[in-house]
């Protein structure tokens, strides 16, 4: 939606500038004196909150270009700098080796320990060196001769995408389960810099290693996980942008640009187990107060381009987990995100809540840290060894894509001040010692009984290094030493790092896990029934250990526990998964995790919904729809045929409610696999004849959708059927409802015998419902009839029905020949055909049509900026909110929401109340010159023929969902898509101009600017 950090990589060189001197310009480096000062006076821009103080630990001329920083265990400072942005992949990226030779706290000494890196992203300590994350490889690099330079380089993983950097792979974290995690997700398709930055990446590979897994091509934009040591590799089933974090319990906390935090709740095993479960999302949105949630810099001149949604998120990155325990103790449950457009670092306190967890401001109107300096961009963060919070401060002027600025601040020759500077900054409590480390670590020398003594200290960085030392190191003779610790520490998490070592370590026992199955710490518990997965092929006895815990107190142990049960084919586990489904049925995830068993475990799981169901409970009809749709996608005909059956059967109004959602999801199962009529002979028959007999409108509506999937009958029962359902759709004494049921049902048959009675219906005079479904199945009668029905009536038609009448131009080329001719005489307004279906048409297979559709629906830049020009003067009127709220419903309403009016489409644009009135103005008037982060347009073409448009909200390895205008949501299975394909246009129409006169404009923008 707006520009985030990494969005900075795809800056341009300057017009006039050759490139060349563009990167001389960005090695330039000021005097020490120069820097000092200028280091210092930023020092002085912070406003932290009470408590706490901020101190400069290294500046230029030592570092530049900082993004991410590592301290291993001997004390040594790692600092990625990236500079080969926004177009040099010539190897310009080095790692910084920083040292404090005064022991001050303070950084005055600096090496390169590796360059000739591209876009490098993220940093880990690892064996004796790094790895590095420089798509598309993640590089290991290692001083063999302690010179202070990596004279070993080994590419351990390959083939990641070189896209838009903000997408790239980054920021490898060593989880508590020994996985090392990457940030990642889907390469976006370069747009200007296509030579640059179009490598869309290739399988994932260990190089050199044959026998090794690989990934799909850019692990299918999920995230990765790895052991190099064993060779092992996966997706996770989630995504990320720049950063990720887990709490102390292994909880995987994402961020976007502009959603600062969310969960992957449902992890991977689980969602690949079941292939025929529907999941569109393994994640959960946290925040309490929103995903592009309000913020309060304090910048004094801030310089924000056109998409700079000034005072909400709109960059964050670099999230965090403090797990440091150096700050006061409400900090334990705190997690810290950066928000570099704004200048700030946000900070929010985590609560439980059932399966997942609930996000709220620390401070309900200020930010834990905020600078007045506008060149202060923090992007990244780390916790030390002294438990201090480390800010990576990327220092620039601007970041923004100069796609996304006025033209005149891209040739001001501004795009690149500050390409010479960096910061990193400590933050400490106000009584905190200077930092010690700096001066050397011994940590890397520890004996293995004190690394097991380190895994109970309060401080992650001490706990995550010395797990991951006694894991390289591998020795037995450490192993009673850790069984103690995992079964009488003190520390609870102590006992957990001491489990999941002897996980690494391979040295894990059933026996301890058992221990740790009734640990009195919820976390120990949820954490051992994992560890207990992991076993339960080689010692299967584990199984009743885990059934033990169906009872469980807690939420989060109760769910993982369902998770894990998934594999356990049993009567018993069976029961127990039924028991814990009804006892946390309003929880989402808990129906996922039920439903994750694979589909032979789930016989008698519906008998069970259906014997408890209560219609008041939304979620009881949801997870009967889940049910059916996975045993429509499982195809088991006797299966179906039972709930065909007892779908239809009458019984009483409690009934209807589950027979609908029965229904439904047998149509959306069975959607994703190709259908022999001859097959189902039988119970098209019956579902057909309870169409007419069945009392239940719901149910009826439930019929239709399945008959759409199965065919209709054989000709004579079908032609009847035709006949009856004519005569209804014709009863105007009928509920206008019930007519429109009626009028769809004719649509699965040969709509054109009964075009004359359904052109009819489309009249004002009619019903709503009846003018939509005669609507619909007019548009499935080949040729112009209803296209030149439609255009010869066009002036009665309201509103309501000219959005979905365009539509029915679509489907033909000699329709959207008649479409083109009715815009280009001004019958049909350009900008009333709508962003989804303009860009449609101006990505048609037909060569003439699709040119003259990017005529009508593009303008060219001199009349943009024309048009623009004119309305200047809205910005000089007095706007009025009252009118421009009615402006706002009666346009923008449609797709946006703001206030919590309006349909969630398109971005909400509560997001945009602080920025400049000329920036909103010049978006509403020229929305094609950007696109908003999140909302592209995606064509979709199904198996069966259909073809449909939106944005991806959501998506997993075996679904996506896509949204389309009106808010609308379809979960669509991967099997049932024959091609995808990013559009790259606006989500927004152009045109507007012509519905707003200068006025209205100004009363728009005072509506927009005046709402919280």
């Amino acid at each position: 939606m707006t520009t985030p950090f990494f969005q900075l990589m795809k800056i341009r060189c300057l017009p006039g500038v050759p490139f060349i001197f563009a990167f001389l310009l960005a090695g330039c480096q000021p005097s020490k004196k120069d820097t000092s000062s200028s280091a210092l006076h930023s020092l002085a821009s912070f406003e932290l909150e009470p408590g706490f103080k901020i101190e400069l630990v290294a500046s230029e001329p030592l570092i530049s270009d900082p993004v991410a920083v590592e301290i291993d265990e001997f004390g040594r400072l790692y600092v990625v700098e990236m500079h080969g942005y926004p177009l040099d992949k010539s190897g310009t990226g080095n790692i910084k080796l920083l040292s404090d030779t005064d022991g001050d706290g303070q950084m005055d000494h600096s090496t390169t320990f590796a360059d000739k890196l591209t876009l490098p992203t993220g940093i880990l300590r690892w064996k004796k060196g790094i790895l590095v994350t420089d798509p598309p490889h993640v590089l290991y690099l290692e001083d063999s001769n302690n010179d202070g330079k990596a004279d070993i380089r080994k590419t351990v993983l390959s083939g990641f995408a070189v896209s838009n950097p903000q997408h790239n792979v980054n920021n490898p974290i060593l989880g508590i389960d020994n996985w090392i995690y990457l940030g990642h997700e889907s390469a976006v398709t370069a747009k200007v810099y296509t030579e640059e930055f179009g490598d869309q990446g290739k399988e994932i590979t260990y190089p050199g290693q044959p026998n090794a897994p690989t990934l799909p091509q850019n692990a299918r934009g999920r995230s990765v996980r790895f052991r190099p040591d064993s060779y092992q590799l996966e997706m996770t089933s989630s995504n990320t942008q720049f950063g990720h974090s887990f709490d102390a319990w292994g909880n995987h906390l994402l961020v976007t640009n502009y959603n600062h935090i969310f969960q992957e709740v449902f992890s991977a095993p689980y969602l690949n187990r079941n292939p025929d479960l529907l999941v569109s999302t393994t994640t959960q949105s946290l925040s309490d107060h929103g995903d592009a949630a309000e913020v309060f810099p304090i910048t004094q001149n801030p310089q924000h381009q056109l998409l700079t949604d000034v005072g909400v998120i709109t960059s964050a990155c670099g999230i965090t987990a403090y797990l440091g325990n150096a700050f006061p103790t409400v900090y334990d449950s705190v997690v810290f995100v950066a928000e570099p457009v704004s200048n700030l670092i946000h900070a929010d306190r985590i609560h439980s809540n059932g399966s997942s967890f609930t996000a709220s401001r620390l401070n309900p109107q200020k930010e834990f840290l905020a600078s007045t300096d506008a060149w202060f961009r923090p992007v990244n963060m780390y916790i030390g060894p002294d438990g201090a919070l480390y800010i990576v401060d990327y220092y620039r002027q601007i970041i923004e894509h100069p796609e996304w600025m006025a033209d005149d601040v891209v040739k001001s020759g501004a795009l690149y001040n500050g390409t010479d500077k960096g910061r990193i900054y400590r933050i400490s409590t106000t009584d905190a010692k200077a930092a010690s480390w700096t001066k050397g670590l011994a940590l890397g020398k520890a004996t293995n009984e004190q690394l097991v003594e380190y895994l109970s200290h309060s401080n992650i960085w001490w706990r995550r290094n010395a797990q991951r030392l006694l894991v390289d190191r591998n020795s037995k003779a450490s192993v009673p030493t850790l069984e103690q610790l995992a079964k009488k520490g003190s520390s609870p998490l102590g006992r957990l790092h001491a489990l999941w070592t002897l996980e690494g370590m391979k040295q894990l026992s059933p026996d301890l896990i058992r221990v740790a199955l009734q640990d009195s710490v919820p976390g120990i518990r949820e954490n051992a029934i994992k560890l207990a997965e992991l076993q339960l092929a080689s010692t299967p006895v584990l199984a009743q250990d885990l059934l033990n815990l169906q009872s469980d107190s807690n939420a989060k142990v109760r769910y993982q526990l369902l998770c894990t049960l998934g594999f356990i084919d049993s009567p018993q586990a069976a029961l127990a998964r039924q028991k814990l489904l009804f006892g946390d049925i309003q929880d989402e995830w808990v129906q996922i995790a039920a439903l994750s068993a694979t589909s032979s475990q789930q016989s008698g799981l519906l008998e069970a919904v259906l014997k408890n169901f209560d219609p008041s409970n939304a979620a009881h009809a949801s997870l009967v729809s889940r049910l059916s749709a996975m045993a429509g996608a499982s195809q088991q005909p006797e299966q179906i045929r039972q709930l065909i059956q007892k779908s239809i059967t009458p019984y009483d109004k409690k009934a209807a409610t589950w027979q609908a959602s029965l229904l439904e999801g047998l149509a959306q199962g069975l959607q994703s696999k190709e259908i022999q009529p001859a097959t189902w002979k039988q119970e098209i028959n019956l579902v057909n004849q309870a169409f007419f007999r069945h009392p239940s409108l719901p149910v009826r509506k439930a019929i239709v959708s399945l008959l759409k999937v199965t065919g209709l009958p054989e000709a004579a029962i079908a032609q009847t059927s035709l006949q009856q359902a004519r005569k209804k759709a014709e009863a105007h004494g009928l509920p206008a409802e019930e007519r429109a049921v009626f009028i769809q049902y004719l649509s699965l048959g040969n709509p054109q015998e009964h075009s004359t009675f359904l052109t009819s219906c489309i009249s004002p005079a009619e019903p709503l419902p009846v003018q939509l479904a005669a609507l619909e199945a007019l548009s499935v009668v080949p040729g112009e009839s209803v296209s030149q029905y439609l255009l010869q009536h066009w002036p009665s038609l309201t509103p309501e029905l000219r959005d979905p009448a365009i539509t029915t131009f679509l489907s033909d080329p000699e329709r959207v020949k008649l479409l083109l001719d009715a815009i280009e005489r001004g019958q049909i307004q350009a900008s009333g055909v709508g962003w989804r279906r303009s860009v449609s048409l101006m990505w048609h297979t037909d060569e003439t049509l699709r040119s003259r559709a990017r005529m009508l629906f593009t303008k060219n830049d001199k009349q943009e900026q024309e048009v623009i020009q004119q309305y200047q003067t809205a910005l000089t009127l007095k706007g009025n909110p009252q009118p421009g709220k009615q402006v706002f419903e009666q346009n923008c309403m449609v797709c946006h929401q703001m206030a919590g009016a309006g349909t969630a489409f398109g971005p909400d644009l509560a997001s945009i109340k602080n920025r400049r009135p000329a920036s909103i103005m010049q978006d509403i008037l020229n929305p094609n010159q950007s696109i908003a982060d999140g909302y592209d347009l995606w064509m979709v073409e199904l198996t069966n023929g259909e073809s449909l448009q939106g944005i991806i909200s959501s998506e997993t390895p075996t679904a996506i969902t896509l949204r389309t205008t009106g808010g609308q949501q379809s979960t669509i299975a991967r099997q049932a898509i024959k091609e995808i394909q990013a559009l790259n246009m606006s989500a927004m129409p152009a045109g507007l101009e012509k519905q707003l006169n200068h006025q209205q404009m100004a009363d728009l923008l005072a509506y927009l600017k005046q709402l919280k």
